[in-house]
């Protein structure tokens, strides 16, 4: 059986339920900037990086998955269980890695090793995923089966502050200075 179907050759793709959508729709536009994110995360996980850090970038990845699969469900709200608590454990996650720092005292520009600069593109994408989550919440408001769970936006949130904590620590690590922002 082949993996195109031709259904979506008109601009349309199917939510799950069935229900055809523009491919570009606000619901698309969510998912799919989330699904970018989980391959970026497989991107750096394919570096050579510690079995701790694979682990927790798994579990990031998992948890990726099924805020998408929530977003690509009208009403879908299957991930709640694990996304609630979750957001706390990213919390612990990012405490744990400032102990590791210095104080910031100025912006940081991205780079550093090559570590620190996949997760600064993972931050903007996780950033960017966040923008298109809350465009997508505001669009469906509070209508019947459309509504999107907030919680959804706090943990992309949570998560870009992560990956620019451990950005940080990836250069700390790898003996490599963050890169101050200056005003020429």
């Amino acid at each position: 059986m082949p993996i195109y179907t031709g259904t979506g050759d008109d601009g349309e793709t199917g939510l799950f339920g069935n229900r055809r959508v523009p491919k570009d729709h606000e619901r698309i536009e969510a998912y799919g900037t989330i699904d970018e994110l989980n391959s970026l995360v497989g991107l750096l996980r394919a570096e050579p990086i510690d079995a701790g850090w694979d682990a927790e970038l798994k579990t990031v990845q998992d948890e990726l998955f099924e805020l998408g699969a929530d977003l690509a469900t009208e009403g879908g709200a299957a991930s709640l269980p694990r996304i609630e608590p979750a957001v706390e454990r990213l919390e612990r996650w990012i405490d744990a890695s400032e102990r590791e720092l210095p104080p910031l005292h100025s912006f940081v520009l991205p780079g550093g090793c090559r570590a620190a600069a996949l997760l600064h593109v993972l931050r903007t994408v996780a950033r960017r995923a966040e923008r298109r989550f809350w465009h997508l919440s505001r669009a469906v408001g509070d209508a019947p089966g459309q509504r999107v769970p907030p919680v959804i936006g706090i943990y992309l949130n949570r998560l870009s502050d992560l990956l620019f904590s451990w950005a940080r620590r990836a250069n700390r690590r790898a003996g490599v200075a963050d890169v101050p922002w200056s005003r020429q």
